[in-house]
């Protein structure tokens, strides 16, 4: 199946953004699987899934990544009525990454060694 880059967004990176988000929320800041199924706007049992590494496995951020999604998670704690918004900025800023590349390369083997798609 050919993926465009939109397509991986939406199946890796925001489930991606959203697992690392609810680890550092239940991690770093004690909120419950249901304070944040209601921060995400997403199910508990999709917090649950995220946490135990039953979803979102191909995507992997890097230490300076995982540190924007970190404070990105302290501006949503702040602000939590717009916390789709902060996400949506976090999809933003992550789009054209290697890993969107990566990702993409992989599901479309017809995809030249050179190929810039995601980054443009």
């Amino acid at each position: 199946m050919k993926l465009m880059p939109q397509e991986i967004e939406v199946w890796y990176l925001i489930p991606a953004l959203r697992k690392e988000l609810a680890k550092i929320f239940i991690k770093d800041f004690n909120l419950s699987q249901r304070n944040v199924a209601e921060l995400l706007q997403i199910t508990e049992s999709a917090v649950s899934q995220y946490v135990t590494a039953k979803r979102a496995n191909e995507f992997r951020f890097n230490k300076q990544e995982h540190e924007t999604i970190k404070k990105t998670a302290k501006k949503m704690l702040a602000d939590r009525k717009n916390s789709n918004a902060y996400l949506y900025q976090l999809t933003i800023k992550f789009r054209g990454s290697e890993n969107i590349c990566k990702i993409h390369k992989k599901q479309d083997k017809s995809l030249p060694v050179a190929c810039k798609i995601c980054c443009e």
